[in-house]
């Protein structure tokens, strides 16, 4: 599915959900943001001539591009038609830009760039939305310096804008807090493949969404460098690796593919998405193991993941290792009988808004007891009516939510064009999936 016709709905100040009956379909899912970030970087840093298939075209993953773009040693291309980055080496040194590096509200091309930047002779700033210029980036400034990297918030509040003094990043041992964010880690394994020593990299503390950094640990060996690793405590990557040129293919995302997930769950229907399965090493999977527990039925095979809806009923679960994917288990929650609590989420605080409160205050707005806790929340199960949602420039709120539309009737998404961020076909996905449950009924 390529992201090439623009949605109109993308520019609208909101949208009414249309529900829907039960249904039996398959959905294909846009590929993965995360691999896709992940490649880009890797394919930037390589020295080779990278293509990345099945990418997903968005927000994020084209603010990455044109960051990368301008340090002037790559050219990256994208094609939307067909879902692809192009990476191609210019022939130039790499150069910290003239101008700011603006991420908008992009979290992981952000951290990413923080460390690649340490890799350019000069003076780099990189920043964001306003949102973005209050999330914490402390944990990976204080490990960059044992690299050779100087890397400062220029308001002295550890959150962007970054100021990078590039060209320096030699390598070496450091230490990183994981309490925050796991990209914190996954930055500093991907631009450990231009260093000229060994990065050792030794985590302090318990490493939150480890999932995540198995993915990168999978992306940098998918594209031929080794990753020494003791558990999630310490990671080691040995100088002078060559990394492949060639392609690389990115699988569907997880986290896109929850919300049809939940769409089959609350509407008792049945669903396959092909082309990610048992082997993936996306967290966000775990979902499908959620909603078992909560009274669906699964069929997971080696490249596809079927659902089907049952009776749901409230679980206890901790949720530490698929935070994205909070907002739709919640969402599912609140037509499942009985009380679902969700534990160990303090980190959704510091996410693209507070999702545990957006959530919260959305829920409660269509008539469901919700109890608000620092780092989980409890949902007691019932009858949601709708409501006008406030999405707060969240794409993973609006598409949650939209997701209680299919089975309530009246619910309003304000800024839907914020699924941009992660998944500009989602409205045109939901109509597809209006249109395929018409003709099959």
């Amino acid at each position: 599915m390529s992201t090439a016709t623009p949605d109109p709905r993308l520019e609208a100040d909101e949208l009414t959900v249309r529900t829907l009956p039960a249904f039996d379909l398959v959905v294909k899912v846009l590929g993965s943001k995360s691999y896709s970030n992940r490649y880009i970087a890797i394919a930037a840093l390589s020295g080779q001539e990278v293509t990345v298939e099945g990418a997903l075209v968005s927000d994020d993953t084209v603010l990455l591009a044109n960051a990368i773009n301008q340090f002037g040693h790559v050219t990256v291309t994208i094609d939307r038609e067909n879902a692809r980055f192009h990476v191609v080496p210019t022939g130039k040194p790499m150069t910290a830009p003239e101008e700011e590096i603006y991420v908008g509200a992009a979290g992981t091309p952000l951290r990413f760039l923080i460390s690649m930047a340490g890799h350019a002779p000069g003076v780099s700033i990189i920043t964001g939305t306003k949102r973005m210029q209050e999330r914490p980036m402390g944990s990976l400034l204080d490990a960059l310096p044992a690299l050779g990297v100087d890397a400062t918030a220029v308001r002295g509040n550890g959150s962007p804008p970054i100021r990078v003094v590039g060209g320096t990043f030699r390598g070496g041992a450091t230490k990183i807090s994981g309490a925050v964010s796991s990209q914190f880690t996954s930055s500093l394994l991907i631009n450990a493949i231009r260093a000229e020593q060994d990065v050792e990299v030794t985590i302090i503390d318990d490493l939150i969404s480890k999932p995540y950094v198995n993915m990168t640990v999978a992306a940098l060996a998918e594209m031929g460098v080794e990753v020494e690793r003791d558990g999630y405590t310490k990671f080691t990557v040995a100088a002078g690796q060559s990394v492949r040129g060639g392609s690389v293919t990115v699988e569907p995302d997880a986290s896109g593919m929850s919300y049809f997930l939940a769409a089959a769950a609350v509407l008792g229907g049945r669903i396959t998405i092909p082309g990610i399965g048992s082997g993936s090493h996306q967290g966000d999977v775990g979902l499908v193991d959620a909603f078992v527990r909560m009274g669906c039925e699964a069929d997971v095979t080696s490249d596809s993941i079927t659902l089907k809806g049952g009776p749901l009923r409230g679980i206890d679960i901790d949720m530490e290792a698929m935070p994205d994917v909070v907002p739709t288990l919640a969402v599912v929650a609140a037509f499942a009988e009985g009380t679902t609590r969700i534990t160990n989420i303090a980190s959704l605080r510091v996410k693209e808004c507070d999702r545990i409160a957006a959530v919260t205050t959305e829920l409660r707005k269509m008539g469901i007891e919700v109890d608000e806790e620092p780092d989980a929340m409890t949902i007691t199960g019932g009858t949601p009516h709708g409501a006008t949602i406030d999405t707060y420039d969240d794409h993973r709120i609006a598409m949650c939510f939209a997701i209680a539309g299919l089975r309530t009737e009246g619910v309003v998404i304000k800024e839907p064009g914020c699924v941009a961020k992660s998944f500009p076909t989602f409205w045109q996905t939901l109509d597809k999936l209006a249109a395929d449950g018409e003709s099959t009924r």
